[in-house]
Order: structure tokens, then sequence, then C-alpha cells
């Protein structure tokens, strides 16, 4: 609601997922690609350059929990 009444209600999110840590690689770009894929239930493709590859898992099992239809 804060978004909504601050900013307009067109850029009001659909759903906020939390994170304990961000998706980094080992130079400090964070993984849009793999949030992007994480959030429209697709294929995450290669993790190998991230600097805590768990942290996938642990977003992805939190996605499972909110059982959210994409599309």
């Amino acid at each position: 609601m804060h978004v909504r009444q601050e900013i307009g209600p067109v850029f009001q999110p659909d759903v906020i997922q939390f994170a304990d840590a961000l998706l980094k690689t080992r130079s400090g770009k964070i993984m849009r690609r793999i949030l992007k894929a994480i959030a429209a239930g697709t294929d995450i493709g290669n993790v190998t350059t991230l600097t805590d590859p768990t942290v996938v898992d642990a977003l992805l099992e939190e996605r499972k929990k909110m059982n959210i239809k994409v599309g």
C-alpha cells in the first residue's frame, strides 16, 4: 500500500519475496537473469559464477511455498 500511495497504483508489485541474501557474482554484480527466471518459474541456467549458489536453492524453496501462478 505504501508504494501505491507514494508512487502510484501502476507501480504496486503483485508479489514481494524477501531473501536473506542476494545473488551476486564474484565481481559483485547482482544476477538479475536468475532472479527473473525464479520469478517467472523458468529454467535458471548456469549458477557457477555466484559467490554463494545456495541462495538460489533458498529462493526456489520460498517460491514453491508461495504457490503463485505465473502468467
